[in-house]
This record gives C-alpha cells, structure tokens and sequence, in this order.
C-alpha cells in the first residue's frame, strides 16, 4: 500500500510545443498568460513579504528551544547517574509510534507537500516492517486529505488519531493543542514514542523533511544555521544566521545551575514547556519552508508565463501577417481578373 516511490531527477524543460490556432484564439490565450502572469507574479510577492516574517519567527525560536533542550538534558543526565527516571524520560519497549506529519494547508508550492508525505509513507513503511504499529496526527489540510485515503484507513498499522488544521502564523495555541494530544497518548501508553515529521528550513532553495524524536526525551544536537532573506544596496540578499550553542569539547557550555527543588519536579514541570516549543518549532520551520516554496514555484510559473507570451505573440503576428498577405493577394488577383476582362 505505502509503496514509496523512488525521487525522480527534475528533467530539462522540453521546448514549448508549436502554436496551431487562429488569430482571435491566440489573442484570448494571450490575454489569458497575461492575467495568469499577474497572479503568479502577485502570490510570489506575497510570499516573499511573509517568508521573511516566518524566518524572523524561526531565528527567534531556535535559541530558546535549543537551550531548554540543553537544560533538560543536563538535569535528565544527573538523574540518569542517580538512577532515577521520570515517566516522559523513561524507554520502555516499542510497540507503537506516534507521527505527527506537519504539512501545509494550501498547494502551489511545488513538491513541498509531496516530499512530506513521501516521507511519512517511508516511515510508516520502516515501521511496519519492524512489526510496529503507527498513530498519525495529521497537521494541515494536505496532509488530512492524505491521511483520509481509504487505503490508508483499512491498513492496520496505521491509525489516524486526529486532524488539526493551523491556518496562517502558528502559535503557541496551536502547538498546545498538538502537544496535549501527543502528551496524553504517551502517558495513557497507547504509544511507546513521537516522531515529528517537520520540514526543517535552511534557505530559501533549501529545505528537507527531517523526523526529530519527542518522547520519550532525548536531545539531539544539531546545526541551527540558517540562511536570512535580506536586502543590501536595495537589492535582495542572502545571510547566514548561526544560533547554534557554543561547545567546549563535547558537552554543551552551561551556567552552574543549583535547584531548589526536586530534579524530578523540575523535569516533570519543564518537559511539557519543552514539547510545546519543539511543536511550535515545527510548525514555524514548515511554514516558512512551504513560503519558499510557493515563492520558488510562483516565480518558476511567472518565468514560464513570459516564455509562453512570448511564444504566443510571435505565433500571432505570423498568424496576422499571414492573413494580411492572403487578403492582399486575393485583391491583387481580383484586380487582374478585372483588368483581363476590360
């Protein structure tokens, strides 16, 4: 059923067919690419206004997120050398895993919705071949038409748990409502382990869907670079922001920290805070991550608009100056007709 299809190389753009219609249908199609054209340019501009404010969103969540990681995981350390172990900390063996696929609410955005669930069929393949069980919590309406297949609610292993839908800028709500509900099927051991399946974004050209584990807690290191859409000398530009946590050696540099309370009570009131802002996260890189694709495919579809236009007006001042021609030798060869006569 979830037969994952292997990634095709983008092929060359074939050279646009030959124009054959008439001098009033080349008119309207050429009136036609002309609107088209403004739209595509119009949501390009659109996208490129709210991708800048959703990297402004992602720059500002990483550090907080990558430094609450760090924290938890420093006291998550200290308990483990104690042996004491929390519940959202714990490994117990896996029998089911949850997946919260984040994909987005609108197309037009190239293959972005694609590569997303390529790869939560992928996973949800890995898994059933281990003899694992999937719950999926689906995030947007790409996704929730996915998910709704009727194929992929007959399987067994798959089981949909519940559909959100986001709808413009994420917020904290929003993630709340997703954490809760991975929260309580962790704790209720309906699941043994979350999986975020998010698409992480590093450029405007580049962004890839990535699976970061929830719960039970680990924190894994990874690069929080990202490129910034900028303008220099009134032109567009590009810059790099790196908010990585600085290392020495291998651990993570942190402030001595003493607790007045139990580990145990600050890990269990902290890991909530903590699955709510790596949700958040997700949905913030997945949204400008999906921008930038629709502002990609929109300036692609605005390329080929031109291109076609301009195909389209050649065709018709051939189609026009072939009419004229045509009507200029029908009155020629009528005034000769006219001239043997006399």
């Amino acid at each position: 059923m979830f037969s994952p299809s292997k990634p095709r190389l983008s092929p060359v753009r074939p050279s646009l067919p030959p124009v054959r219609c008439g001098v009033r249908e080349l008119r309207h199609r050429i009136q036609t690419v002309h609107t088209t054209r403004k739209i595509t340019e119009a949501m390009k501009l659109v996208a490129a206004a709210r991708v800048r404010r959703a990297q402004e969103a992602v720059v500002s969540a990483r550090p907080f997120s990558s430094h609450l990681a760090a924290v938890l995981a420093d006291i998550a350390r200290r308990l483990r050398a104690d042996d004491v172990s929390t519940p959202l900390t714990a490994s117990r063996p896996v029998r089911t895993v949850a997946l919260v696929v984040v994909t987005a609410d609108r197309g037009l955005c190239g293959a972005f919705n694609k590569s997303v669930t390529r790869k939560a069929a992928n996973r949800i393949e890995e898994l059933k071949k281990l003899g694992l069980g999937c719950v999926v919590v689906s995030v947007g309406k790409k996704g929730n038409s996915f998910f709704s297949l009727d194929s992929i609610n007959s399987d067994p292993f798959v089981k949909v748990d519940s559909f959100v839908e986001i709808g413009g800028f994420p917020t904290a709500k929003e993630a709340q409502v997703i954490a809760d509900a991975v929260f309580s099927l962790f704790v209720s051991e309906e699941v043994d382990k979350v999986e975020l399946l998010y698409t992480r974004f590093v450029s405007l050209v580049r962004f890839e869907p990535v699976i970061q584990p929830l719960l039970p807690f680990v924190n894994e290191d990874c690069d929080d670079g990202v490129f910034r859409l900028s303008t220099k000398d009134g032109k567009l530009a590009v810059e790099r922001d790196d908010v990585r946590l600085r290392k020495e050696g291998e651990g993570l540099v942190l402030p001595l920290m003493e607790f007045e309370q139990d580990p145990v009570q600050i890990l269990d009131a902290m890991l909530p805070l903590y699955l709510n802002s790596q949700v958040l996260r997700g949905l913030q890189e997945s949204l400008a991550s999906e921008l930038a694709a629709r502002m990609g495919a929109m300036a692609t579809a605005t390329d080929n608009a031109v291109e076609l236009g301009k195909k389209l007006s050649v065709a018709y001042n051939r189609e026009r100056q072939a009419k004229i021609t045509g009507e200029l030798l029908e009155i020629v060869a009528g005034a000769e007709a006219l001239t043997k006569d006399d």
